[in-house]
């Protein structure tokens, strides 16, 4: 079948270098185009006539709330009535909503553009924070001034918002701002350029896209396949919305005529083959005579590292991608060749677009996870606390690959998981891990990721809004242990059950016994029964696990109660599986048994200098009858007779606060 020459069809070049293909539709690419918007329209991606005119009444009401600001702050510092009279703000969009590809419950990426004596450290994260806290439209108020773009977070009417600020140099602020001019850059720090450069991107990509609706359609369908497949998180080294806007604008360049079906399968033809770290740029990089650094990975040593450059398009130009990890562009590539195949599937008709949107099955990926439990007093110290860990994330992928050489690849999951069954406010992070393929394993070879985890802790108590209830705890589960709470109804597929025979042979091994090479071997072969990467079992079965609450209990324990520097420091060792095993300097596996813990949990509190391992898990074990081992406060192994065993080879840490 014959292309055909539908309306739109381009002759004129867009981007950096010729288009691959001028080829315009045929007549089954437009069905498969009509079949992928009904499937998007039926996933429920676009918001109704409603849903929009409440997000222009927000908006409206917003920049009312910042124009008053404006002039009030004006009047404090002394200004003239008439610069009270024309003192003004104004509110822009930025993201989603600026490109046309925002969907319902999506928040709403703004900033505010104030004069030059209006600042961001005082009178926007104090004044104008305090106006919208004593509002009853906004809610969940969260500033974050030490983000690389600072911003305050809230919702206003039940529409999240991220509201940024930039402060020009202009005293009066005009109503029709032209946002790309390039003046607005004279005499403003870094953190405002960053802040107007969101709305100047958006713009760019729009100018510089052959046809905008088949980008639109493209970008939303994309961006609903990484969600889909768990690659949508910017500050975890996934894609963020600007990346796949970049990236499906590229895609559009070398496609100029390509309707949105032959856009999406092109897509994902691009990008398996893309040699990076070329990078993906829209037009060449500007260099001007403002003096602000740009991506040039000639002059900046920095840019070299950067594993993916995706380049936005308005000066100065930057990596917008520079948060991408080895570990995560592995795991990006995968998932561009699943898209490849099931496109080349449809186009086929040996498939549909379902198939390209099947949920990416996290839990089933890997074989060892470290979770991390984050635990607030109340749901609103809670999103300041977990958002800040999850920012950390990144850098706990980064460590490890450094401390492992890359031998140890990390997955980090950025959805979040919460236990309702807590009374206290709580949610978790998964990190999937695995041995990099290819590699050869030597007979014990182990990853001591001892020290990475704690350089990670210190980091996360950085945080400088810390409070004494916000607790971290970082755990080692396999992945028959994953809790029962990230899961529909409370449901997991387990792998199949050790016979019962099997079963009873365990045995609680004396003190004396739990360590040395013996010892090491039987717990190999133990895990070896486990039938851990053997075969899935065909039945469903539920678990519950839950945290410990561990809070309330002292800071400090006795002499009695403290452990020598070997017994404390756990670590990390790899099978001859390519599973990770938890042992310690002394080669003794801390085997701990509960049903409602998630594994042995770490806590990180405020401890004397010595770094005293406390007894603050406090375990809520069922009445159940299953043999396992519990180390108490002082490092000893009991044995305990509960139900239904689940083996934790667990990775501890040290329990310092910084």
């Amino acid at each position: 079948m014959g292309s055909s020459e539908g309306v739109g069809t381009s002759s004129k070049q867009y981007g950096i270098t010729k288009p691959i293909s001028m080829a315009g539709p045929t007549v089954y690419d437009l069905q498969r185009t009509l079949e992928l918007e009904k499937f998007l329209a039926v996933s429920g991606l676009y918001e109704n006539n409603e849903e929009a005119a409440k997000r222009e009444e927000v908006l409206y009401r917003l920049g009312q709330i910042v124009k008053h600001w404006v002039k009030q702050l004006t009047r404090l510092k002394g200004y003239t009535d008439q610069m009270v009279e024309d003192a003004n703000a104004i509110i822009m969009t930025f993201g989603s909503y600026r490109l046309g590809v925002h969907g319902p419950g999506a928040d709403l990426d703004t900033i505010c553009i104030g004069p030059s004596y209006v600042n961001r450290e005082e009178d926007f994260f104090y004044t104008l924070h305090d106006i919208l806290a004593n509002m009853e439209e906004v809610s969940e108020l969260q500033p974050i001034p030490d983000a690389h773009v600072p911003v305050m977070k809230f919702k206003f009417d039940g529409i999240s918002i991220d509201l940024l600020y930039a402060s020009i140099s202009r005293l009066i602020v005009p109503e029709d701002l032209v946002i790309s001019d390039i003046t607005l850059l004279h005499n403003v720090d870094e953190p405002t350029v960053r802040s107007l450069n969101g709305c100047r991107v958006a713009d760019q990509i729009l100018k510089l896209v052959p046809n905008v609706e088949h980008f639109r359609t493209t970008l939303r369908c994309l961006k609903f396949w990484a969600k889909r497949r768990g690659i949508y998180s910017n500050v975890t080294g996934f894609l963020g919305g600007v990346n796949l806007a970049l990236l499906v604008a590229r895609v559009c360049q070398l496609y100029p005529n390509a309707v949105p079906s032959m856009l999406v399968s092109r897509f994902f033809r691009v990008y398996t083959q893309w040699r990076w770290p070329t990078p993906v740029m829209l037009c060449p990089i500007e260099e001007n005579q403002l003096g602000f650094s740009f991506w040039h990975p000639r002059k900046n040593p920095r840019d070299r590292s950067h594993l993916m450059p995706i380049i936005t398009p308005a000066y100065p130009c930057m990596n917008s991608s520079y948060n991408v990890s080895t570990s995560t562009l592995r795991v990006m590539m995968e998932q561009f060749q699943f898209g490849n195949k099931i496109c080349g599937d449809v186009e086929l008709n040996k498939g549909c677009w379902e198939d390209l949107f099947e949920p990416y099955s996290f839990f089933e990926s890997y074989t060892n996870y470290l979770q991390v439990d984050v635990v607030a007093a109340d749901v609103d110290d809670l999103r300041n606390w977990k958002g800040w860990v999850g920012s950390r994330l990144r850098q706990l992928t980064l460590m490890i690959e450094r401390d492992t050489f890359g031998k140890l690849q990390c997955h980090p999951y950025h959805h979040e998981y919460m236990d309702t069954s807590r009374q206290s406010a709580h949610c978790a992070f998964f990190v999937g891990l695995q041995r990099k393929k290819g590699e050869v394993v030597q007979e014990g070879q182990q990853f001591d990721i001892r020290g990475t985890i704690d350089e990670f802790l210190h980091a996360v108590n950085m945080y400088m809004f810390w409070k004494p209830e916000m607790e971290i705890f970082v755990s080692h589960v396999r992945r028959r242990q994953i809790p029962c709470y990230v899961f529909p109804d409370g449901y997991k597929r387990l792998r199949s059950s050790r016979p019962t025979s099997t079963r009873e042979n365990h045995k609680s091994f004396p003190k004396n016994e739990v360590s040395g090479t013996d010892n090491v071997e039987r717990i190999r072969k133990r895990k070896n029964n486990d039938g851990l990467g053997v075969r899935e079992d065909a039945t469903l079965k539920k678990q519950c696990s839950t945290l410990p609450e561990g809070r309330g209990a002292s800071s400090s324990v006795s002499d009695s109660q403290q452990l020598s520097s070997s017994e404390q420091e756990l670590g990390c060792a790899e099978d001859n599986t390519g599973g990770v095993d938890m042992m310690n300097n002394n080669g003794r596996f801390e085997s701990s048994t509960y049903e409602n813990v998630s594994g042995t949990l770490v806590k990180n509190r405020l401890t004397s200098s010595e770094g005293v391992f406390q007894h603050e898990l406090q375990v809520q074990l069922q009445q159940n009858a299953m043999l396992g081992m519990v180390l108490d406060s002082t490092g000893n192994v009991h044995s305990e007779v509960v139900q239904e065993p689940v083996i934790r080879h667990a990775l501890m840490f040290n329990n310092h606060r910084f």
